[in-house]
């Protein structure tokens, strides 16, 4: 599955993750670089699209998140 991709966020400072980083991992990764998105990249460093601080917050509030889930495996929608 694709994670919900926002297209409306500046990409100039972003960091760049790959989709296989776990939520936990992203999540981390945007607290340390005081970051509200970043880029997601496939394994070809292609950029894909964006992830949301907001979008991965309410997936982990989701009664049937667990810390193993990848950014790939997100729900669309």
């Amino acid at each position: 599955m694709t994670p919900v991709l926002t297209q409306h966020h500046s990409t100039a400072h972003a960091p760049r993750i790959r989709d296989d980083m776990t939520v936990e991992v992203a999540l981390s990764l945007m607290a340390g670089a005081q970051v509200d998105h970043l880029v997601l990249c496939d394994g070809d460093d292609q950029s894909t699209g964006l992830v949301t601080l907001a979008r991965l917050s309410v997936l982990r509030d989701a009664p049937t998140y667990t810390d193993r889930v990848r950014l790939r495996d997100l729900p669309e929608g």
